[in-house]
């Protein structure tokens, strides 16, 4: 194997002929990827740090070095390895050599000046070393330099006789673990350190305390800095807390559209070099090269990262396959990506391998091409060549079609612009431009838009972001145009700009995104709720770039996307309420855009409504009952049980969630744990964060009401039900059903729940006792022909129907208590002679018709249901099955 591989490395070539590698130990490397192990078994390092022997530890440092470059180059070349052993193998060699230094120099100057301790912790302090770059993705090349940089916890002094400051004495560590990584012996070198990364470059200070550090990210970080600590890994077993002070540094919480001009400056900056220096062959950094494949990971990593913490990765492939697999990224493209990356990849370190140089550029030598081209497994350069321009022509152009080669140009020329630039100077001129568009209250609109012009949030916005609002409103102006209703749709995307505008981002995804902009439009003028909606969550602008959008939701694939958001918050409980909001959000939106597309029945919706609805309380109680301390079980004896709405499965868009929280548990403090998990698990679902609100939650249904426990408590339930629960409360029961937690519990409910629905009653007693209920309903709300829910023979009487079915003959026909549905119920009960089939079917039409209604008022701008023929039919139909239903003597009451 090794001269196969000395063949293409004229360096290996001279390690051998020179006798400067130990071949047997090479020989038992070669079978086998090395693993840490492998570099602490090399030597004893422990005993050249306790002599303190400076000299031979940088020279077996070397000299492992040496055998691992050997080791890497020959697996490589002779293909038995891959680029992930490549590169890990060489990050964990550096991993270890740079922990063996920093040991090896702590020591020596704790010997000197004592133990640095902590001014306010009175602790000692150690050094935390940051691999930047590939060092820090896990992705470094065989002879890369390593970007590193140092940081201590606070500041303070040493305990030793001669005193030093923590300040001198972590300096002294980094300079001499610098000396015994960089510098070149007759050994060689270990690796090239660059410091340049560090807070304020070359000038600023080799080592910072936790407190500078984030006081520099706060005051003065670059957008440059977010990119490069994106891949900041703490190598050292003192990490102390800097991941913390980095993250929302890098990651915004909002979704970061000014990456854009930002990643493009930095580009920019690159192909200059690149000109400049003739290095188009130059397989990082020219036109399709690695860097631009590491950009088109990162942009979406600065944009999304904050939001979706499965995306703060380090690597550029698990950051692609991530990418993939959210479907932001179409799949076939990020293979491709993936496959460019690594043939690239594979040609840097070929190009390395040769003379252990740091390089990226093509040879010129026509039979160092051949070589080249032969270790990459090609018969000539002219077929390596070729396949080498094909994978950089499709990363170049995946690049521009994401970044854009240039920066993107606001447009101050659309023909729009001048309504907007002339106000509030030329009325006359704004008034005759829009009246060619098609707008109707044309002085109402342009009071509008100087009451925005004129406003303190317009007048206030940054140098930065007035130009890119600027640009936006005459878009605004053009494609509310081609709405139907053009000047609601204009006032609606007027307040929606308003509210966004204090965030620069959502105005450059504006910008980016005219296609997008068009979208808003269309949608918010089919339905203010929407409109409204899109407003309070603005971050829901970046569903529209998204190919999912219109496609069904995969709930198997949904539930694995949040569980693995949710847990890569940790146990911050704050990141995991805010994936949860963001997360249903995004769902409601997706179906909503699908609802107004036509794409879903009313009922089909309510299903997937409810089914997201059971996977947010599925995984919000996993990771409540995380949260709660003193846990005796890992999972609990708990379950969620819903009613109403939820129930029946039968959500709509504003639906309330009405639950009833049970437990079944011998432990002595049960009662207390489940208290404060219904507590804590009604704040996350109910409580307002920066990412908005999740669900109104209704506990008024449990046992006793408002004045009841939050939990209860299997058999109180079972007992409340049997002895004190009013008929309402078992009318209530027909719609419930468990959703989420322990299946024991939850099968015990069912149980109860059917003993209960099937008990014998008085039917005589029991239609009074429902007419009664639905009575005292008319005071506050009156059964006004207008309103399909309360209206006489409306939504509530079709229920009251069903609910008496259910509860008067299930014991003699059980399949009436199963959760169908009220129209499904509806149909039961006349195949099984209970009530008339015709009528039966006329009063599930109404029922459906009734629901729509309700849908279309929520959803598409209707304020009352239009009384007509159609619908004064359905009510009389409901009449007539409420009198067949309760008889005459219980006969429908008037309000």
């Amino acid at each position: 194997m090794l001269n196969t591989a000395a063949k293409y490395s004229p360096w290996l070539a001279r390690q051998l002929d020179n006798n400067r590698l130990n071949l047997d130990k090479l020989s038992d490397w070669l079978t086998r990827p090395l693993m840490p192990q492998d570099f602490a078994d090399y030597t004893d390092w422990q005993q050249l740090q306790a002599d303190e022997n400076e000299e031979e530890l940088a020279k077996q440092l070397r000299i492992l070095r040496r055998h691992v470059m050997a080791h890497i180059i020959t697996r490589d070349l002779c293909r038995v390895s891959n680029l992930a052993e490549v590169t890990c193998t060489i990050t964990e060699f550096a991993d270890f050599a740079i922990n063996t230094v920093l040991s090896f120099s702590y020591q020596y100057y704790t010997n000197m000046y004592g133990t640095p301790i902590g001014y306010f912790t009175q602790e000692p302090q150690h050094l935390s070393v940051v691999a930047m770059g590939k060092a820090g993705g896990f992705e470094l090349n065989v002879s890369s330099d390593i970007d590193l940089i140092f940081i201590y916890p606070e500041n303070g002094d040493t305990n030793g006789k001669r005193e030093r400051t923590n300040q001198e004495f972590f300096t002294k560590v980094g300079q001499k673990l610098i000396g015994l990584l960089d510098e070149i012996t007759a050994d060689g070198q270990v690796f090239r350190i660059d410091m340049r990364l560090r807070p304020d470059g070359d000038s600023g200070a080799l080592v910072c305390s936790e407190a500078a550090l984030e006081q520099y990210l706060i005051t003065q970080g670059r957008e440059w800095e977010r990119y490069a600590w994106c891949k900041g890994r703490v190598v050292t077993p003192f990490a102390n807390d800097i991941r913390s002070l980095i993250r929302p540094f890098v990651f915004r919480k909002y979704l970061d559209y000014n990456a854009y001009d930002a990643m493009r400056d930095l580009h920019r900056q690159i192909r200059q070099e690149v000109q400049n220096r003739g290095m188009a062959d130059n397989v990082k950094l020219g036109a399709g090269g690695i860097r631009e494949v590491e950009f088109i990971a990162q942009i979406f990593q600065m944009i999304r990262g904050g939001q979706n913490r499965a995306l703060q990765l380090k690597g550029t492939q698990e950051t692609l396959l991530k990418l993939a697999e959210l479907g932001i990224l179409d799949i076939e493209i990020a293979d491709r990506l993936l496959n460019a990356y690594c043939f690239l990849r594979d040609v840097e370190h070929r190009l390395q391998y040769w003379d252990d140089q740091q390089t990226q550029m093509l040879p010129e030598n026509e039979s160092q091409q051949n070589l080249l081209a032969e270790s990459m497994g090609f018969v000539n350069w002219t077929d390596f060549s070729g396949c080498l321009k094909a994978h950089r022509a499709f990363v170049h152009q995946i690049f521009s079609d994401i970044l854009g080669t240039e920066e993107a140009e606001l447009d101050t020329s659309h023909e729009f612009s001048d309504i907007w630039l002339w106000l509030p100077e030329n009325m006359e001129a704004t008034t005759d431009k829009l009246s060619k568009l098609n707008y109707v209250d044309n002085e109402a609109l342009i009071q509008r838009l100087v009451q925005l012009k004129q406003s303190s949030k317009y007048r206030q916005l940054s140098a930065h972001a007035q130009p890119r609002f600027d640009a936006v409103v005459p878009r605004l102006l053009e494609a509310a145009a081609k709405c139907e209703n053009a000047d609601d749709t204009l006032l609606r995307l007027l307040d929606f700009l308003e509210s966004i505008s204090r965030r620069s981002a959502y105005l450059a995804f504006l910008n980016e995104y005219p296609q997008a902009l068009q979208q808003v439009a269309d949608l918010m003028s089919q339905s203010a709720w929407l409109a409204d909606y899109l407003r309070r969550h603005p971050i829901l602008l970046d569903e529209l770039l998204s190919a999912q959008l219109r496609q069904p939701l995969d709930w198997q694939g949904l539930s694995g996307e949040l569980s693995g958001s949710l847990n890569a918050c940790g146990e911050d409980t704050e990141a995991k309420m805010d994936v949860l909001r963001r997360f249903q959000h995004a769902q409601v939106f997706r179906l909503t855009v699908q609802d107004l597309a036509g794409n879903w029945t009313v009922e089909a919706l309510s299903d997937e409504l409810s089914r997201l609805a059971d996977l947010v309380l599925e995984q919000t109680l996993t990771h409540v009952w995380l949260s709660v301390p003193k846990r005796h079980l890992d999972a609990p004896k708990f379950a969620i049980v819903a009613y109403g709405k939820l129930g029946g499965k039968e959500l709509g868009y504003a639906s309330d969630l009405d639950l009833v929280y049970l437990y079944d548990d011998d432990f002595a403090e049960a009662s207390d744990i489940y208290a404060k998990l219904s507590r804590r698990l009604t704040t996350w679902l109910s409580g307002s964060t920066g990412a908005g609100t999740l669900y109104d939650v209704d506990l008024r249904l449990r046992p006793n009401g408002d004045a009841g426990f939050l939990a209860h408590s299997l058999a109180a339930f079972e007992k409340y039900q049997r002895e004190q629960a009013w008929t309402w409360e078992h009318q209530a029961l027909t719609r419930a059903r468990f959703v989420c937690g322990d299946a024991a519990v939850g099968a015990a409910f069912e149980r109860i729940r059917r003993e209960i629905l099937t008990m014998p009653r008085d039917k005589v007693q029991l239609k009074q006792d429902i007419i009664e209920m639905r009575e005292k309903m008319f005071p506050t709300h009156a059964p006004v022909n207008e309103n399909v829910k309360y209206a006489r023979g409306g939504v509530v009487d079709v229920e009251f129907i069903v609910q008496y079915l259910v509860l008067a003959e299930s014991g003699r026909e059980p399949k009436l208590i199963e959760n169908y549905g009220n129209i499904a119920l509806l149909g039961m009960a006349a195949r099984r002679g209970l009530i008339d089939v015709n009528l039966a079917e006329r009063c599930a039409a109404a029922y459906r018709y009734y629901r729509q209604i309700q849908h279309n008022k929520n959803l598409r701008d209707w304020k009352r249901a239009e009384v007509d023929d159609v619908l004064l039919g359905h009510y009389e139909n409901v009449k007539m099955l409420w009198e067949q239903v309760f008889g005459e003597e219980v006969r429908f009451q008037a309000a």
